[in-house]
């Protein structure tokens, strides 16, 4: 069986819609093109102890970027949306006072 790794996650996507939908207990991180849903499932229970009820995952196609008159291309990157069960919380945000 394959070890699973944290790598897998780069970070979270922190948006307005992304922090609206942290009251309904659903998270967004951008991971590694080639992870699937299970490894995806296993490195964030392990990580922050959370227990994850629904995982979605999408690949968003690279957007054209125009600078001047030069043409290049963003890269493309895979989403996962995590929802957890309701006893659950992730803290993506540090309140240090």
């Amino acid at each position: 069986m394959k070890k699973v790794n944290a790598d897998i996650i780069r970070y979270p996507v922190i948006t307005d819609k992304t922090t609206k939908n942290i009251e309904n207990n659903t998270y967004c991180f951008n991971v590694i093109k080639n992870s699937n849903k299970t490894e995806i499932k296993k490195v964030l229970e392990d990580i922050f102890n959370v227990k994850i009820k629904k995982i979605n995952t999408l690949n968003n196609p690279p957007k054209t970027k125009t600078v001047g008159r030069f043409k290049g291309k963003k890269t493309q990157y895979k989403k996962a949306i995590i929802q957890l069960h309701k006893e659950y919380t992730i803290n993506l945000f540090n309140e240090e006072t």
